[in-house]
C-alpha cells in the first residue's frame, strides 16, 4: 500500500480540517480577510507617509542647498586670489564652511572642473564624485541656475538614497566649476523603516486579537452545534437517552431545548413502533406455530379426498382437487411464514460446508424441470467458475436459486432461461435471466418487499406465497451477501445473487453484470437495509 510522502502529511491534515470544521474554516477566513485588508490600509499609509516624509525633506535641503550654493558661489567670484596656491586656499576654506554650516552629517560636496587648459584647482570632494548623476552633470555644464537630481550612495557598504543639487561656480582664472551638494536619505528610510516595524506590529497584534475574537465568537456557536452533531450520531447508533446540554435562553438554547423535544418525541415513536413490532413478530411466530397442527389435519384429509376424487362425481372431484392445492399452498405460505419469524427474532443460524455450486444448480434444475417443461421454457446453464465450491448453507443457497428459477419460469413466457455462474478475486455470483414480460426499474426495486407483487390480480400456476425473494434476500445476507434485480419491460429480468467466497470475507463488487453479459458492474447497495436494486456503472 503506498505511502503518504512527509512533506503532504500537513497539506492532508489542512485539508481535512477545512472540510469538516466550521470553526476551523470561520477562524482561518477572518484571519485572512483582516490581513488582506491590513495589508492593503498599510500599503496605503506607508506610501502617504513615505511621500509627505520625502517631499518635507526634499524641501528642507533645497531650501538649505540653494541658500549654501549661492553664499559659497558668491564667495568664490568675489575672490582676489591670484596665483594657484592662494585660490586653492581660497576654495578650501569655501567648502570648509559647508560643512559648518550644516548639522546634517549626511550633506557631502564635491568641485570639479570643467575641462580647461590652465586649471589651478582639481577636484575636491567628501564623497565619491561617481555618485553624481549624468544627467544633473549635463544641465550644471549647459547652464547657469541650480539643478537637483536624485541618486544612491554607498554607506556602509549598502545603498543608500539620496538628493544631488547642482550649480556652476567661477574660480581664478576665470574658470568655470561645477559645486555639488548631496544629501543622504537614510534619515527618512530609518524613519520609515520605523512606521513599518509600527504598522507590522500592530497589524499582528490586530490579527491575533481578531483570531481570538473569531475563535471566542465561533466557539459560542459552533461548539453546541458540534455537541448536536455528537448527540444525534450516538442518536442514530441507538442510543436513545442522549440529549444536548442547555444552557440560557438564547436562540442556541432554544434550538438545544427543540432537538431534545425532538429526540424525546422519536424516542417515544421508536420505542412504541418497537413493541408494535414485536408484538407483530411474537404474532405471526405464535400463530404460525399453533396452526401447524390443525393444518396438518386438514392437509391429511385433503390427501384422502384428493386420493379417492376419481370415484367423486365431477363437482365434489374439482372441490377435492381445488382443498388439495390451496391446502398445499396454505402449507407454503406457513413454512414462508415460520422462517421469516425466524429471521425477525435473529435466531436464524447458517450451517455452512463445501457446496459445490454447479451441482447445486443441476439439483435445483432437476426439481424445476416439470415446471419449466409445463410451460415450454428451456433452461441453460453457463459455469463461468473454474472454482465452484464455497462454504455456505446448502439449503438456504439452493432455496434462493430456486426461487429465482421459479420466478423466471412464471415469467417467462415460455422464452428460454439462462443461468450463469461466474466468480472473482473474493467473490461468486448466479445469475438467472429470463426473456419474458420483464419489469420497471421502480418494480425492480421493490420485488424484494414482502408479500408485494408487481401485478396482483396476475395469475400464478406455481402459487407462491409472496415471500420467496424477502427469504431469499435474507439468505443472502446472513451469508455476507446480496440480492440485485434488473428488468425492462418486453426484454424479460434478471435476478443475481453475489457470494464471499469465503465466510465473513468481502462481497462489494459482483464479477457479473445486470443483465448477465452486460458491461455494467453492479455493486453492494451502500445501505444494506435498502432493497438491493441493481446499482450500475458504466464499465
Amino acid at each position: 500500500m503506498p505511502t503518504t510522502p512527509p512533506a503532504e502529511t500537513p497539506r492532508r491534515a489542512l485539508q481535512s480540517w477545512w472540510s469538516r470544521s466550521l470553526q476551523f474554516r470561520t477562524i482561518v477566513s477572518t484571519i485572512l480577510l483582516c490581513a488582506i485588508a491590513f495589508i492593503g490600509i498599510g500599503a496605503y499609509l506607508s506610501h502617504q507617509i513615505a511621500n509627505a516624509l520625502y517631499e518635507e525633506r526634499v524641501r528642507q535641503y533645497q531650501a538649505e542647498a540653494s541658500s549654501s550654493l549661492t553664499q559659497v558661489a558668491a564667495q568664490l567670484r568675489q575672490s582676489k586670489a591670484n596665483d594657484r596656491t592662494s585660490t586653492a586656499a581660497q576654495a578650501d576654506d569655501s567648502l570648509q564652511s559647508l560643512q559648518r554650516t550644516t548639522s546634517d552629517p549626511g550633506r557631502a560636496y564635491v568641485l570639479s572642473p570643467f575641462p580647461a587648459p590652465n586649471i589651478w584647482v582639481q577636484t575636491r570632494s567628501t564623497i565619491s564624485p561617481s555618485v553624481i548623476p549624468e544627467a544633473l552633470a549635463t544641465k550644471v555644464h549647459e547652464g547657469n541656475a541650480q539643478y537637483s537630481e536624485a541618486t544612491t550612495i554607498i554607506q556602509d557598504g549598502r545603498p543608500v538614497p539620496a538628493i544631488a543639487f547642482g550649480q556652476k561656480v567661477k574660480l581664478p582664472p576665470n574658470n568655470d566649476y561645477a559645486l555639488y551638494l548631496v544629501y543622504s536619505m537614510e534619515s527618512i528610510q530609518k524613519t520609515l523603516d520605523v512606521i513599518h516595524r509600527v504598522l507590522w506590529g500592530a497589524g499582528a497584534l490586530m490579527i491575533g486579537v481578531v483570531g481570538v475574537i473569531a475563535w471566542i465568537v465561533t466557539k459560542s456557536v459552533v461548539g453546541p452545534i458540534s455537541q448536536a452533531a455528537a448527540v444525534s450520531e450516538r442518536l442514530a447508533a441507538g442510543d436513545l437517552q442522549e440529549r444536548i446540554q442547555v444552557r440560557g435562553d438564547d436562540e442556541i438554547a432554544r434550538l438545544g431545548s427543540s432537538f431534545n423535544n425532538m429526540a424525546a418525541t422519536l424516542q417515544s415513536q421508536i420505542t412504541e413502533l418497537a413493541t408494535l413490532s414485536q408484538m407483530q413478530q411474537s404474532f405471526v411466530s405464535d400463530v404460525s406455530h399453533e396452526l401447524r397442527t390443525p393444518l396438518t389435519t386438514v392437509r391429511m384429509a385433503a390427501e384422502v379426498l384428493y386420493g379417492a376424487k376419481d370415484e367423486f362425481d365431477p363437482i365434489n372431484r374439482r372441490s377435492a382437487e381445488l382443498l388439495y392445492n390451496q391446502v398445499e399452498r396454505f402449507d407454503v405460505l406457513l413454512a414462508d411464514l415460520l422462517e421469516i419469524s425466524r429471521y425477525d427474532a435473529g435466531v436464524a443460524v447458517l450451517d455452512p460446508e463445501p457446496t459445490d455450486l454447479t451441482a447445486l444448480i443441476g439439483r435445483v434444475i432437476d426439481i424445476t424441470r416439470p415446471l419449466a417443461e409445463d410451460a415450454g421454457c428451456e433452461i441453460t446453464v453457463e459455469a463461468l467458475a473454474t472454482d465452484p465450491v464455497v462454504d455456505v448453507d446448502p439449503r438456504r443457497i439452493e432455496r434462493v436459486v430456486r426461487n429465482f428459477i421459479v420466478n423466471a419460469i412464471e415469467h417467462g413466457a415460455g422464452e428460454p432461461i439462462e443461468v450463469v455462474l461466474a466468480e472473482g478475486p473474493e467473490t461468486i455470483a448466479i445469475a438467472v435471466r429470463d426473456h419474458g414480460i420483464g419489469m420497471t426499474a421502480d418494480e425492480s426495486r421493490r420485488v424484494f418487499d414482502r408479500f408485494w407483487r408487481a401485478d396482483p390480480a396476475r395469475a400464478r400456476k406455481t402459487g407462491g406465497s409472496g415471500l420467496g425473494l424477502s427469504i431469499a434476500e435474507e439468505d443472502a445476507r446472513l451469508h455476507g451477501g446480496w440480492l440485485a434485480a434488473w428488468g425492462r419491460p418486453q426484454e424479460g429480468s434478471a435476478f443475481l445473487l453475489v457470494l464471499p467466497r469465503v465466510p465473513g470475507g468481502s462481497a462489494e463488487v459482483s464479477p457479473l453484470g445486470l443483465p448477465p453479459g452486460s458491461d455494467r458492474v453492479v455493486r453492494r447497495p451502500l445501505d444494506p437495509a435498502e432493497t438491493p436494486a441493481e446499482t450500475e456503472q458504466k464499465g
